[in-house]
């Protein structure tokens, strides 16, 4: 069944309240709530609950933490609303979906939010961390965040890979994808800053991660991304609190691609979502069962060359919302290669990333034994 992708976050947005008016009357309780920015009230983390008369597990998915991937996180919605939340066992097992938990930059097409914050780094458990951590971000502040408007993208291209090739030599570009992607808190206009304070949107899914180990006994928390790994295959990124291994959930969910956030699978990250919910688990639920990955669905691709093409156009997109360009043809085509890091157009990417995610979520539901149909 093709599912068509969204074009605006309104459109996203109203076929999720649509979907989920559909479904509502096959469990015992259902509402849908809303939280609308305080700093633009017609933008809205809306979120689902369809409860069971028996509270034993609960289905968490998520989208749009990272705002613009959110366009794709609403087609995986739309697919579990319409084939697979029907097969679920609604006298015991419940449903949490999260519509654009970043919604300024589902709007805006950003990756961040209104005040340039990456919600996946701002999730931290200990709100008195060092800021200073990520020394090496320091190091490439100059490459990462060139502080003038963009005037002819030949010369910043040139300016940008002599940069990096002096950093590769020095750092190595293992540090240096680490170094830019773990999370930083000293840069407010600079990539991957991960806030100064608790974002609005991570106080609600805090609140909301509370209350679903309040009420069920085991949790699946979904969340979807875009960018990372190969182009035509998405990838499980597992916590690294999580205890069974990569090797173990790929022969349980039947899934070829679980990795765990660490530098060599991954990267590891400051203020991840799906960390914040194992540790919150550890640290106060510790009798509750809990599951929580990422499904990411890469984009570009996984080798240097196209790292090194995602760290260009993230560093140039960046530069434009902080310093802007001197024509709108430059604009435009340094934003067109952007929704392309997230939201490719290619029919071919669009159905191979929907036949992954409808591997991935029989998989895992069935390892879990929540489904009741075939």
């Amino acid at each position: 069944m093709d599912v068509t992708f969204p074009s605006s976050y309104e459109d996203s947005r109203a076929r999720f309240i649509r979907d989920f008016e559909l479904l509502r009357p096959q469990w015992a309780d259902s509402r849908l709530e809303s939280v609308p920015l305080k700093t633009d009230p017609a933008l809205s983390i809306d979120y689902a609950w369809a409860e069971p008369r028996k509270k034993e597990n609960l289905i968490v998915i998520s989208t749009g933490l990272h705002g613009i991937e959110g366009y794709v996180g609403s087609v995986m919605l739309k697919i579990f609303m319409d084939e697979f939340a029907p097969r679920l066992n609604v006298e015991n097992t419940g449903l949490l979906l999260v519509h654009a938990i970043n919604p300024w930059g589902m709007k805006n097409i950003r990756r961040y939010n209104e005040n340039n914050a990456d919600l996946n780094r701002n999730f931290v458990w200990d709100e008195n961390f060092d800021p200073k951590i990520n020394p090496d971000y320091e190091l490439l502040a100059p490459l990462l965040n060139p502080a003038r408007p963009i005037t002819n993208l030949f010369a910043s291209d040139i300016a940008f890979l002599s940069r990096l090739i002096g950093r590769i030599v020095k750092l190595g570009i293992l540090r240096i994808r680490q170094g830019m992607l773990s999370g930083q808190y000293r840069h407010p206009r600079g990539v991957q800053f991960g806030g100064q304070s608790t974002q609005e949107s991570t106080q609600v899914m805090r609140g909301l991660f509370q209350r679903a180990f309040d009420e069920y006994e085991q949790v699946i928390h979904l969340d979807m991304h875009t960018g990372y790994g190969p182009r035509y295959q998405m990838s499980f990124v597992n916590s690294t609190r999580e205890p069974a291994s990569s090797q173990e959930l790929t022969r349980r969910f039947n899934y070829p691609l679980i990795v765990a956030a660490t530098p060599s699978d991954f990267y590891s990250v400051s203020g991840d979502i799906t960390e914040y919910f194992y540790q919150l688990h550890d640290e106060k639920y510790p009798s509750k069962k809990l599951f929580a990955t990422c499904f990411e669905f890469g984009t570009f691709g996984a080798s240097l060359p196209m790292q090194i093409r995602s760290m260009r156009i993230t560093i140039l997109e960046n530069r434009l919302f902080q310093h802007g360009a001197r024509s709108d043809a430059l604009r435009n085509a340094l934003r067109k290669e952007y929704v392309e890091l997230f939201f490719p157009a290619e029919s071919k990417w669009r159905q191979k990333a929907m036949q992954d995610c409808r591997q991935a979520f029989e998989g895992v539901f069935s390892a879990y034994g929540i489904l009741t149909t075939s």
